[in-house]
């Protein structure tokens, strides 16, 4: 059975991609802010979650989830990988006890309490110089103003942050200027790395080319899908549709003469509308049943928030993204020939486990200079 993050990362990237530009998201951080909101879900709106996640039922969701987290708590040598839950709850309102052990037990999920009613801009104050601490600073306002209010009555968090060096660095004096081929036709000009050592493997399928990148450990890699020229929105189709795994599965031994871009790519995407699309729709209507959350009125999901960093150069990767569910009531080797691989033009990439290839970060670079 798929796992429950690449079946997230192919129904978002289906509904994002229709967005302009360049793209970045979590769905490991998605994934695991919406099963916590499952622990609080009864009947069609659990089953709708469930759905969504690609699981078949609450234990293999949390034994998915946990297995994965626990291979990310050794990710290697000089990789930084840290993940966080937290739970900010109305002062005054109970929550089920089975919902509290299933979030600090089964996630390690911090409960806070804060109070919406009185002063819901200093909650959300609270809740984003949070989300900052366990990004480094570099997610510092998942929660928007206007956000939260006097009927909110719980805010969901996931937040996680990545500083991983490359297994073969880049050269910074091999970089060097080159042209960056847009989709409406232009150019800019990028600053275009070229790795010490030549990459090793070489993914290939109908209309792409997969270079996985390790980093330090091999425990994380990012693997960068390369469109053929006019086939992108295809390839991202393919995606969507379930061929991620196979992607980050082909990779061959063939030596690769690479070119990558450096890159910044920052996206705010609020998801309620993206989740909706791929059947998740009772938890935001008032027909949300959240009664195993609490019973004290009847709440349902009002938003949920999304935000993710990524930044790539020739030492490695620092990405960050956090995920806010609002609920409110109701070495050397000898030289070969090698494939040329330029990333000049749009492509997507992955971040994802080595071994169990569930991606943390997905996302597309459009742009590389914006």
């Amino acid at each position: 059975m798929t796992h429950p993050v690449e079946a997230l990362a192919a129904g978002l990237l289906g509904r994002l991609a229709a967005r302009p530009g360049n793209l970045a998201f979590s769905p490991y951080s998605v994934a695991v802010a919406l099963a916590m909101v499952q622990h609080g879900a009864v009947g069609e709106t659990r089953d709708e979650l469930l759905a969504v996640l690609g699981a078949s039922d609450p234990a293999h969701l949390d034994r998915d989830l946990a297995d994965l987290a626990r291979r990310l708590r050794e990710p290697g040598d000089d990789v930084v990988l840290t993940a966080a839950n937290a739970l900010f709850g109305q002062e005054g309102t109970s929550f089920a006890r089975p919902f509290l052990d299933a979030l600090t037990h089964g996630y390690g999920t911090a409960v806070h309490t804060l109070d919406y009613a009185a002063d819901a801009g200093s909650a959300r104050r609270d809740i984003n110089a949070w989300t900052s601490e366990q990004t480094r600073a570099r997610i510092t306002e998942i929660v928007p103003q206007g956000a939260l209010g006097s009927a909110t009555r719980l805010v969901l968090v996931n937040a996680l942050y990545l500083k991983a060096a490359w297994e073969r660095p880049f050269e910074r004096t091999r970089t060097a200027d080159a042209a960056f081929h847009l989709d409406d036709g232009t150019a800019v000009t990028v600053p275009m790395m070229r790795p010490r050592l030549a990459p090793t493997h070489l993914g290939r399928g109908d209309g792409w080319l997969a270079v996985p990148l390790p980093y330090a450990g091999g425990r994380l890699v990012m693997t960068v899908v390369l469109p053929d020229v006019g086939r992108r929105a295809e390839v991202e189709e393919a995606v969507a549709g379930g061929g991620l795994p196979a992607m980050l599965a082909s990779p061959e031994p063939t030596e690769v003469d690479l070119r990558l871009p450096r890159w910044t790519v920052r996206s705010q995407v609020p998801l309620k509308e993206a989740l909706a699309g791929l059947g998740l729709r009772r938890v935001f209507s008032g027909a949300a049943d959240l009664s195993a959350m609490t019973t004290d009125e009847r709440v349902a999901v009002d938003e949920v928030l999304h935000e993710a960093f990524v930044a790539v150069d020739e030492d490695g990767t620092e990405a960050a993204a956090a995920t806010a569910v609002v609920v409110r009531a109701t070495s050397l080797v000898p030289s070969r020939p090698r494939t040329p691989v330029v990333l000049d033009r749009p492509f997507l990439f992955v971040v994802h486990d080595a071994e169990l290839r569930a991606p943390l970060f997905v996302g597309r670079v459009s742009d590389p200079t914006t």
